[in-house]
């Protein structure tokens, strides 16, 4: 019997392809260059950015339970 493939969930070898830019509707100059920014980061750093809040959100956990027990 032959196995499923894996779908590549964070792209080929932990790169993702560039995010197309889709229209979006008409706002204040500042929320479009802060939009436009962000999507450009997210883009360029967006594995890591997803790798960080992985280790932030496990170490929060960690320590939530830790000091739950600590009382």
């Amino acid at each position: 019997m032959r196995e499923p493939t894996l779908l590549p969930v964070f792209g080929r070898l932990g790169v993702k392809s560039p995010v197309a830019i889709v229209a979006a509707p008409a706002r204040s100059s500042n929320m479009t260059n802060l939009a436009a920014r962000m999507r450009e980061g997210l883009s360029s750093h967006g594995g890591l950015a997803l790798k960080l809040g992985v280790v932030l959100w496990t170490v929060l956990v960690l320590a939530t339970v830790f000091f739950i027990l600590q009382t």
